[in-house]
Order: C-alpha cells, then sequence, then structure tokens
C-alpha cells in the first residue's frame, strides 16, 4: 500500500475527482448514466458525472429490516418500484409474506417522500440498455450497495459498475461477485468506518443532494 493510499480523502468531492480518474475510460459515451445513492454518494457522484460527461441521477434504496432484529435486511426496495427480498433471512426467520408486506409499505412511504424531496417532479433517468455506475461514498457491510446492483438489474442494463472511493476488501470482494465490475480506490486494512478515511465527513442534506442535482442538470449535454 503506497503513502497515498494512506491518506484520507479532504471531503466526498476530492473523493470523486479522484474516482472519476479512475472512471476515465467511460468518458463521452452516450449510454453511461451515472447513479448516486443518496445522501453520501451525491457529492462523490457529481464531480464523476461531470469529468464522464454523463447523467446524473439518484438510486433510492430503502432496506427492510427483520422485525426484531432491524438492522438485518431481509430485503429491500429501491427506485423504479423494485423490490428485492433475501430469501435466506425470510426462510431462516420465518417471516411471513404481510410482515414483509407492511414493513414493504412503510419504507416505501419514506423512499417517495425522498423522490419528491429530490427530484422536484423530474423522472428518472432510464437505465435500460445503458452502463450503469453505482456511487457511493464507501463500502462497510455493504447491503444497501448489493441490494442496489439487484434492483439495477431488474430494469435490464448492460453493464453494472460500483465505484466507490474506500471500503472493507471482503466488502468490494463480495460486490464483484453480482456486478460486472467494482472499482474501489482503498481498500485498507484493517478498515472499521467509512468516515474515517474523510478529513470532513459532514453528513450530507437534502438540501444539498437537491442543489447537486439541479446544477447538473444545468450542464448536462444532451444525450439520446
Amino acid at each position: 500500500m503506497s503513502m497515498d493510499d494512506r491518506r484520507a480523502f479532504e471531503n466526498r468531492r476530492e473523493a470523486g475527482r479522484a474516482l472519476a480518474a479512475r472512471l476515465r475510460p467511460y468518458a463521452g459515451r452516450s449510454d453511461v448514466v451515472v447513479l448516486a445513492l443518496p445522501r453520501g454518494g451525491v457529492p462523490v457522484a457529481f464531480p464523476v458525472a461531470q469529468a464522464l460527461d454523463a447523467p446524473l441521477d439518484l438510486f433510492l434504496v430503502r432496506k427492510l429490516g427483520t422485525p426484531g432484529h432491524r438492522e438485518l435486511a431481509m430485503g429491500a426496495i429501491a427506485s423504479g418500484g423494485v423490490c428485492v427480498i433475501n430469501d435466506d433471512v425470510v426462510k431462516w426467520y420465518g417471516i411471513p409474506p404481510d410482515v414483509i408486506e407492511a414493513v414493504a409499505g412503510e419504507e416505501e412511504q419514506e423512499l417517495r417522500r425522498r423522490e419528491t424531496t429530490y427530484r422536484d417532479g423530474n423522472d428518472p433517468v432510464a437505465l435500460q440498455n445503458r452502463i450503469v455506475i453505482l456511487i457511493d461514498d464507501g463500502l462497510a457491510t455493504g447491503s444497501t450497495m448489493m441490494a442496489a446492483v439487484k434492483a439495477v438489474r431488474q430494469l435490464a442494463p448492460t453493464r453494472v459498475i460500483v465505484a466507490v472511493p474506500v471500503g472493507a476488501r471482503d466488502t468490494c470482494e463480495a460486490l464483484a461477485a453480482i456486478a460486472d465490475e467494482v472499482v474501489c480506490l482503498r481498500t485498507p486494512e484493517p478498515f472499521s468506518a467509512v468516515g474515517q478515511w474523510y478529513l470532513n465527513f459532514d453528513q450530507t442534506s437534502d438540501e444539498e443532494v437537491r442543489q447537486l442535482l439541479k446544477a447538473e442538470n444545468r450542464t448536462a449535454t444532451p444525450h439520446p
């Protein structure tokens, strides 16, 4: 590991610029879409989308927590009405369909709230037959990103790429089994938390997400 690999990123935007350099082979292609996982993934994805001259959009994912073990995901719902169920967890805990439906209904309300808050009435970018680059500010357990990859697959892209500035090595390797490509700039050992690899890891606000999307929409080159 080089000294640069051990250096913390200044902030999410600096991390995004570094990520953009690694993703340069995808620059200028009309079939590339950059999808950010809100909220922290948006300031990372913004400079990537600008550097690649690709549209920037959000991909919202809400974990479905297992009753009594809320941190354990029994599935997830995502943008576009996509639902992914973890069959192993459902079978192990004997979770009935009506319970899954109830939890999904609660999370659907929050997903819709965020869609309304962030999008300002704009429709999601179509993903069919596109190369999708999914971006977050880092990967610890990776459960949300794994759900995002599985959900995006259901929308018929040609390729799904996971791109993050920093992540746990085991998590990046696990994602490589379900994504077409994983770009992780740093996989430090030991790894305990994403925030340790940023000098400024302040929470990204809803307003910052909205402003970045508006700025990208103003400057984006139209693609067919």
